[in-house]
Formats: C-alpha cells, sequence, structure tokens
C-alpha cells in the first residue's frame, strides 16, 4: 500500500492581505492537487474564510480576527498531515511550479535533514518577482545537506520563514521558538535549531512588500526590540553550540542593523543616543573571542560603536557624507569632462568622408551577432564582399562572438569613429540618440519582430508599457531611418503610424526567416543533435514573452508536472524572454536532470531551436509570427491575456485569431498536448489563416532583397513566392526518412 501522507504541506496562514488570497490560493491549489501536496489555510477574519472555502481542495481553520501570525502559523500546522511544512503569510504568493519543486525535493531528503532552505523573489507595488541575492549564499551549500557549522554563511538568506521549509517533526520539537510572531527570530532559529540542512535553488515563495509609506512606522521601542531580537539570537546560537562560524555570521549582522538604525531611522535624538549605547553594550557583551573588526571605515564605525563614542560617530557620519558628496561631484566632472571629449572627438570624425565599403551593425541592444541584421551581414558577405561589416557589442558579451568577428565596444574611440565614418548603419533597434544622421549615410531599421503588441507612439495610452519612453526622442531616432523592413502588410501598417516618418518600407520579408525555407534534412538532424533530441522523440518549444509587469522570469507553468504528464517521448525545450537575462537558469534548476525539460534561453540562434522543434507553445512572444513559416502546430498558453492585453495594449485580439489550438489553464495546455487538439483539424484551420495574414513576403529571399536594394542599388529585386508556391523545411519527422 502507498503511503497516505503526502510529503508536504503548505500552510498559508493570515488576513486576506488586499484581496491577495484568491489570487494565490487559485493556482496552488491546482497544482497542489497534481502533485500530492496538502493546502492548510489557517485564516484570519471572515474575508479570508471566504477565499479559502472557493476552493473545495483546501483545508480551512478559521480564525477570529486579530490572530497572530505565530498562532496562525501554529493552528495550520497542527492541521497538516504533510511530512514536511511550508508556511507561507497570505500577502505572498507560491509561484508556479514551486509547491511541486518543494515536493520532490523534500521527498527525497533523509530524516537527518531538518530544514530546506529555498531560493525566494520580492514584488512591489512597482516590480514583480524581482530575484534576491540568496543564490550565493545557497550555492555554499554545493547541493548537499550540511550543518550550518560547515556553511554558517546559510544565516545570511533572507530572514523569513517562508523560504525555509521545515520537516513536522522538527517544528513540533521546537514549536516554541518558530511560532513566534517574531519573524526574525523565527527564520534564523530555525537554522540554528536544525542538525542538517538542505537547499533548493529555486524560489518556493514571492514575498510580497508593502510600500513603505502605508505601514505604520517603526517607533523606537520597535528599534529596541529588533535589538532584543539579535540577543536572542545570539544566546541560542550559544546554547545550542553552533559553531564559531554562525555565531560570528549573528554578530556581523546585528552589528550592521545597529548602524543601519542609527545612520537611516531617523530616530529623534534622544532616542538614537539611547538606542546607540544600547548597541555599543551588545556589541561589546556579545563580541565573539578573538574578533577583529574590518577595515576601512566600516572598521571605524564598528569601533565608535564598541566604544560608545556617539558624538566623534555623529562626527564621524558627517565628515563620511562630505566625503561622498565631494567624490561624487568629482567623479561627475570626471565624467562630463569625459564626455565632452568624447563629444569633441566624434564631431571632428564627422567631418571625415565617409567610407563606402564601411557597414555598421547591431542587433538587440549591442548584444551580438543575431536577427535580421546577422542574416542581412551574411548575405551581404556573399553578394557584396567588398563592404566591411563592424558589430557594436557590449563588452560583457564580446567573448561570445564568432571567431573573426571585427567588432567596437560601445562608448570606445573606434565605436564613435565607426559610427561617424561608417555609409551604413544597420540595427533591429536604434543608435544612441548621439549618433548624427549623415548626408549619403543609409540607415537601414530591420525590427525584430510583427507586433502583436503596441509599439512606438501607439504606446502613449500604455504608461504601463512605455515606461518612461521620451517620445520626442524616438521620433528623433526614427527620422534617422532611411529604409524600413516588413514581414507582412500588417506589420507595414503598424509601423508606419507607431513610427510616423519619411523611410521608405521594403516589403520584402524578414531576412532572420529565411532559413525556414532554405534548411535542410540535414540541418534539421544536425540541430536535433546538438541539443540532444532522441530521432522520433516529440520536442516543443516553449518560448513564452517578456511582460512589462513583471521584473524577472518565473516559468507560468509547472514544467515538472507538464513534463511528467506529457511522458518520456516529449522534451520540452524552454527559452525565457532575452530580457531577463539569465533568471531562467534559477527557475529551471533541477528540472534539467530529468532529461525532459532543456533550458535553451541562452541558445543562439532562436531560428534552430524552431526548426528542431515539431510545435511551438507560446503566449504573446512574437516568434509566433516566424514560427508560421515552418507550417507547424503552434498552441498559444494565453492565461493572462486580459491583463496583458491592458497593460501593454495589442493590435489584435489574438484569442479571436490564433495560430493554433489555444489554452487558458495548464489542464487545457496538458489536454491539448496530450491530445489531438494540438494539431487537429482546427488547429491547422487557425494556422493556414494566421499563415495567409502574417507570412505574406516570407519565403526565403528576403535578405538577398535588402542587400540588392540597399547596398547594391538595385531595384529590381526578387519578386515575391507565392505562399502556396513555397516550400518550408522538412519536420523533425521528414528528416528522420
Amino acid at each position: 500500500m502507498s503511503d497516505p501522507q503526502p510529503p508536504l504541506t503548505v500552510v498559508v496562514h493570515g488576513r486576506n492581505v488586499q484581496g491577495q488570497l484568491t489570487e494565490t490560493l487559485g493556482p496552488l491549489a491546482r497544482e497542489a492537487a497534481e502533485s500530492g501536496t496538502q493546502v492548510v489555510v489557517a485564516a484570519v477574519g471572515a474575508s479570508a474564510r471566504a477565499a479559502a472555502g472557493r476552493h473545495p481542495g483546501i483545508d480551512v481553520v478559521p480564525l477570529p480576527d486579530g490572530t497572530s501570525d505565530g498562532v496562525a502559523r501554529a493552528a495550520g500546522a497542527d492541521r497538516a498531515t504533510g511530512r514536511w511544512l511550508h508556511f507561507v503569510p497570505s500577502k505572498d504568493t507560491v509561484p508556479t511550479g514551486a509547491a511541486h519543486a518543494v515536493a520532490d525535493r523534500v521527498a527525497g531528503l533523509p530524516d537527518t535533514v531538518d530544514v530546506l532552505l529555498t531560493d525566494h523573489t520580492r514584488s512591489t507595488w512597482r516590480h514583480a518577482r524581482v530575484p534576491g541575492p540568496d543564490g550565493r549564499h545557497l550555492a555554499k551549500a554545493d547541493g548537499r545537506d550540511v550543518a550550518l557549522g560547515d556553511c554558517p554563511d546559510l544565516l545570511k538568506a533572507a530572514p523569513v520563514l517562508a523560504n525555509r521549509v521545515l520537516r513536522r517533526e522538527f517544528w513540533r520539537a521546537h514549536v516554541d521558538h518558530l511560532a513566534t510572531d517574531d519573524e526574525l527570530y523565527a527564520a534564523h532559529a530555525a537554522l540554528l535549531c536544525a542538525d542538517r540542512i538542505a537547499v533548493l535553488d529555486q524560489a518556493a515563495v514571492d514575498v510580497r512588500q508593502a510600500r513603505p509609506e502605508s505601514l505604520p512606522p517603526l517607533t523606537a521601542d520597535d528599534r529596541f526590540a529588533a535589538l532584543d531580537t539579535w540577543e536572542r539570537l545570539l544566546r541560542l546560537a550559544g546554547e545550542r553550540a553552533a559553531g564559531p562560524g554562525p555565531y560570528a555570521v549573528l554578530y556581523g549582522a546585528m552589528v550592521a542593523s545597529s548602524l543601519r538604525t542609527v545612520a537611516r531611522a531617523g530616530l529623534p535624538e534622544p532616542e538614537a543616543r539611547a538606542f546607540f549605547r544600547r548597541a555599543s553594550k551588545a556589541a561589546v557583551d556579545f563580541r565573539p573571542p578573538g574578533h577583529r573588526r574590518p577595515g576601512g571605515l566600516e572598521g571605524v564605525r564598528r569601533r565608535l560603536l564598541e566604544e560608545d563614542a556617539y558624538a566623534k560617530y555623529r562626527a564621524f557620519q558627517l565628515a563620511d557624507q562630505r566625503r561622498r558628496e565631494l567624490r561624487s561631484a568629482a567623479a561627475s566632472g570626471r565624467k562630463a569632462a569625459a564626455r565632452k571629449v568624447r563629444a569633441a572627438q566624434y564631431h571632428q570624425d564627422l567631418r571625415r568622408p565617409l567610407d563606402p565599403h564601411l557597414a555598421v551593425f547591431s542587433a538587440y541592444w549591442d548584444r551580438g551577432v543575431a536577427c535580421n541584421p546577422a542574416a542581412i551581414a551574411a548575405k551581404l558577405a556573399e553578394l557584396a564582399p567588398h563592404i566591411h561589416p563592424v558589430w557594436v557589442v557590449t563588452r560583457a558579451n564580446a567573448p561570445l562572438l564568432p571567431p573573426g568577428t571585427d567588432h567596437v565596444v560601445p562608448g570606445s574611440r573606434r565605436y564613435w569613429r565607426t559610427l561617424a565614418t561608417a555609409t551604413y548603419l544597420v540595427n533591429n533597434a536604434n543608435f544612441p540618440n548621439a549618433v548624427v544622421k549623415r548626408e549619403g549615410s543609409v540607415h537601414l531599421q530591420t525590427h525584430h519582430g510583427t507586433p502583436l503588441k503596441r509599439m512606438g507612439l501607439d504606446q502613449l495610452a500604455y504608461p504601463a508599457a512605455a515606461q518612461g519612453l521620451n517620445f520626442h526622442d524616438l521620433l528623433a531616432r526614427v527620422d534617422r531611418w532611411d529604409y524600413s523592413v516588413s514581414s507582412n502588410s500588417h506589420s507595414t501598417e503598424m509601423w508606419q503610424r507607431a513610427y510616423q516618418s519619411r523611410y521608405v518600407e521594403l516589403d520584402y520579408g524578414y531576412p532572420r526567416n529565411d532559413v525556414y525555407y532554405t534548411a535542410t534534412a540535414a540541418d534539421v538532424r544536425a540541430v536535433r543533435e546538438r541539443l540532444g533530441i532522441a530521432p522520433g522523440r516529440r520536442a516543443l518549444l516553449y518560448a513564452p514573452t517578456h511582460r512589462d509587469y513583471e521584473a524577472t522570469w518565473t516559468p507560468r507553468l509547472d514544467l515538472a508536472a507538464l513534463a511528467d504528464r506529457l511522458g518520456d517521448d516529449t522534451v520540452l525545450l524552454v527559452r525565457g524572454h532575452y530580457f531577463y537575462g539569465g533568471a531562467a537558469a534559477g527557475a529551471l534548476a533541477g528540472l534539467r536532470r530529468s532529461g525532459r525539460v532543456l533550458d535553451v534561453s541562452t541558445y543562439d540562434p532562436v531560428e534552430e531551436l524552431a526548426l528542431a522543434a515539431d510545435a511551438l507553445v507560446t503566449d504573446y512572444s512574437s516568434l509566433m509570427f516566424d514560427y508560421a513559416n515552418l507550417d507547424r502546430p503552434i498552441v498559444v498558453y494565453a492565461d493572462d491575456w486580459e491583463t496583458y492585453a491592458k497593460t501593454r495594449g495589442v493590435y489584435f485580439d489574438l484569442l479571436a485569431e490564433p495560430p493554433g489550438a489555444v489554452a487558458r489553464t495548464q489542464e487545457e495546455l496538458t489536454a491539448v498536448l496530450t491530445g489531438d487538439d494540438w494539431r487537429g483539424e482546427a488547429a491547422t484551420a487557425a494556422r493556414a489563416a494566421f499563415r495567409r495574414r502574417f507570412c505574406e513576403y516570407d519565403d526565403g529571399r528576403a535578405a538577398e532583397r535588402v542587400v540588392r536594394r540597399v547596398f547594391l542599388g538595385e531595384t529590381d529585386v526578387p519578386p515575391i513566392v507565392p505562399l502556396a508556391e513555397r516550400t518550408p523545411a522538412p519536420t523533425p519527422r521528414e528528416a528522420t526518412r
């Protein structure tokens, strides 16, 4: 018989703060049902009880208004049946996939481990899911379960109880330390009392932070209470014989917190002086044997604290503030002088003759050789080898360039000279405002996608999307364009209204999409071999887009659960948006080892991933317009379409004119992908209509048309091949025949 006890209970506790509990419980309840996780809501007040009562699978513990966090936490734990407990305040959320990941992790832990320490994100009114610095502390454990004495830096992880998952027997044994309302104490006490600690480098909670202005101001009593907490923790560390490492970390945190309070809390002078005296006594009384203060200014601050030299500390603080102001002014002066020198040199270079054999290329804000500019540069080498390409690439990305790529680093002397003297300037975004459009120079704007979301001037009505964009500067950049590349009539019309100027529209197709018609069966097989995809295995490319209302990328799907449902014959290729940098790597940690989920967020070019995939799963990414050229199935996962459309603004209703099957929930998506709907008749008909509208000019010869027209001055370019007469690259199944 299987063990009926679930591996994990998520205890959500507290009031229905700002109505957020409803938003938290829906996705959590669905995921918990799939992963065998119990959810208990210790609901404080009628609103919380009502929110929890809407979900039949949730155990509700009704509690009266005014019940404290510690009491609510304990009440939820009493109802829990899981072997492990994850306490989540009702104001916070559990990210998609986190409950499944935590349940999987704790199921494999030995009984000697008491605490699983996880990563977390933070959300404010302005930004969503911002990653913190805890990853580097968790990495110290190197994936092993450890004693705190062997890895004291774990105490530097954010002191919130929600990033500590506790073995239920451990909770019961130390409930006096853990059921307190003092979260700072409970969070650190959990690690101090644990025999061994395991880590999970994935966010298990998103901590919602209210605006400080909306919270009651901290009083002097609150400041003294925090100092009391640090002293209690240091005593507990001594009682638990945690060792010199953990004790030293806590001592350093106490001193740093005390100095921050004196420097920034804005306490009235008498209370500040009293706090300083009390903090001084604590710094001396709890100083570890053999402790050495750090060097530099921080060491001076700590010495003055230990000496209870309040007047000297304030004088030092004032002098240090003045020193920083002078240094900042000097640095600003040096930067201003350097800018003036560069500007003067650039304007001197503008008097040099244009080099007719020099072309500058940039893609995605100087990320590297990619997208339409890369396809144009490749065709340029074939048709016009006398024109020398120079790429603009950031210093960080320069080592990733193909060998032999001539490049300049933004801001360097050669960068400005190259921009001043190149006849051709090619970009899929825009060059800086300072770049001057010279008579005789040719600026080619290639764009980097078909617009579903509002762009350019059309963002005026969507400030969340515009994010402070200076529209006058935007139009000045647009006025430099000589040519604008388009892949369909829809794009041409939208560019004309979003970027109003006198440039010439090149209705030639997107050069980056040429490969979807020129790639061979051998090319498709080679890409799949590089990715490690076995012949006959279905590959689904999951490529969600950037959202202006999210600061970092987290999967909107429980990828582990989805991979389980799809089975071993399917591999998920997961590509996070480039705006989020390496955030996907952390979010997907652990899933890659299964071989059913591959993180391809940094794999370039994306066109190769499309060739390797049997189908595309996306939300609102422009990749769907490109992928449609392959005439392979596309599934739209639109769980937040209304929010996206309202905040970003869109040019058409994707749900009314989709490229294939549409799913609004993970359950619907799973049903689509495990059945035949993803490639059924309805999906095929929708894709055909989508292709007629959006694959209008893409036929495999776009780069050739652009090079002949822009660089060679030819007006008689190859005509567009009708859609019905085009042959896309072979599918993976066709490539293996």
